[in-house]
């Protein structure tokens, strides 16, 4: 009776412990990195981008937690002939089902926003003039799972899911607007986005 009702509480406290990872009060830090070069034959420099977007949240209830991601994003393309930097926001719910101890379902809604310039390059890789301002608005529903060795980790898999974006480009020659709206459902399975998150 005695092992019954040590093994009784061993358990409990495991499952304790796993949702304790995803209940009210709870913060979750996370976010992304970027970095890419390629040189193309001929060019004068190599093209090269680069983003850092850190993340915060907070469960406001059990398995639900809201919060935003804040950072930059710069890409010089000589190939192109284009730079363009940016600020990017964007706030996010998140919401978990449990499937067992140590693995939850997820699904995130997202809202990224990003505000920035567009800059002319030459053939040598020298960065000119201003040419526009960008403005992007978009909304991204996307599904994953998570893995929790311990309390203070998540690792997740998740894949882009449905998205939308509204891209705008103010031409500084002009005062013209460019405007690209597009919608997709990515769920590539053979790409996916592979994270960490740490709870506290």
């Amino acid at each position: 009776m005695k092992k019954l009702l040590l093994s009784l509480v061993a358990v409990a406290a495991l499952a304790f412990n796993a949702n304790a990872q995803t209940e009210k009060g709870k913060i979750i830090l996370g976010g992304n990195v970027g970095f890419n070069s390629t040189k193309v034959d001929g060019a004068a420099k190599a093209d090269f981008n680069f983003s850092v977007v850190p993340s915060v949240g907070y469960f406001i209830g059990n398995n639900f937690a809201i919060g935003t991601g804040v950072g930059y994003t710069y890409d010089k393309s000589v190939s192109n002939l284009e730079q363009n930097e940016a600020f990017r926001v964007a706030p996010f719910g998140r919401y978990y089902v449990n499937l067992t101890e140590q693995f939850k379902f997820f699904g995130q809604l997202s809202v990224p926003l990003a505000f920035g310039t567009e800059k002319a390059v030459n053939a040598n890789g020298d960065t000119g003039a201003k040419t526009g301002t960008t403005t992007s608005i978009g909304v991204n529903v996307a599904p994953g799972f998570a893995f929790f060795p311990n309390k203070k980790i998540g690792i997740e898999f998740s894949v882009n899911g449905l998205g939308y974006e509204n891209f705008s480009n103010k031409l500084e020659a002009t005062g013209a607007k460019v405007k690209t709206n597009s919608f997709g459902l990515e769920a590539n399975t053979f790409a996916p986005k592979l994270g960490v998150q740490f709870h506290f």
